[in-house]
């Protein structure tokens, strides 16, 4: 009898236009950065002008999705006359090349400017392969700031070798092979060369098996790399 009841009712309320209320409110939740109400109005205004059953949520949540800096969004209808919206939006992490951005999870973001992002880390690597070319970073990065270094550029070639660029300048090039082992191993020997040493090298190129090389910065004074090899002797001496 219930049921009967229900149905009796969907009906009445179906043949006398309920279908037919119109949509008086579209609420969007977030907390947004970069993403505009404007884009979210622009998207949403010609698949919200119809009656509230009569929306198509399917279209609703694409056409929000679409938006550049939308991560996830929901959407649902609330009785009598009104469409909730949450969005997340997305957090960029790091320049990707030139003109693009990457989030933390490896998506490509393609703002309108990359002016407001020049503060951000660049991130560079093989075409299509920048999640694998983040986590790669993510691991230097830790590495890096055990010893209170940060990171300006990280560049992959097409031939997968590793360069490192910190914010003072420095450049750290890896080569391809076991590029993580050859980094420990020279930020080890930063303890003995002392910061005020490290300051001074241009470039280090641990591309060798055994050893690295270093360019000094103009105006360098010659390093005595016996005092280096055997400190003790030095301070006996």
């Amino acid at each position: 009898m219930i049921t009967l009841l229900l149905l009796a009712g969907v009906g009445w309320l179906t043949n006398y236009g309920v279908k037919k209320i119109p949509i008086k409110y579209v609420r969007t939740e977030g907390v947004f950065q970069y993403l505009s109400k404007d884009e979210i109005k622009t998207a949403l205004q010609p698949l919200v002008m119809t009656g509230f059953f009569d929306a198509d949520m399917q279209a609703i949540h694409q056409a929000v999705s679409e938006l550049t800096w939308v991560d996830t969004v929901t959407v649902k209808r609330v009785w009598p006359d009104a469409i909730d919206i949450k969005i997340r939006e997305k957090k960029p992490y790091v320049r990707w090349g030139q003109s693009r951005l990457v989030s933390a999870k490896g998506e490509i973001i393609t703002p309108k400017s990359i002016d407001p992002f020049v503060s951000l880390p660049v991130l560079q690597g093989p075409e299509q392969q920048q999640i694998k070319t983040l986590e790669i970073m993510k691991g230097v990065n830790t590495a890096l700031a055990d010893q209170s270094m940060k990171m300006a550029e990280f560049t992959i070639n097409d031939r997968w070798a590793w360069k490192i660029k910190l914010t003072t300048g420095l450049e750290i090039l890896l080569g391809r092979n076991e590029q993580l082992k050859k980094l420990q191993r020279f930020l080890k020997t930063m303890e003995v060369l002392g910061q005020e040493q490290v300051e001074r090298i241009a470039i280090v190129d641990l591309r060798y098996p055994n050893g690295y090389a270093v360019s000094w910065k103009p105006g360098t004074e010659e390093i005595d790399w016996k005092k280096f090899a055997n400190p003790q002797r030095e301070i006996d001496g």
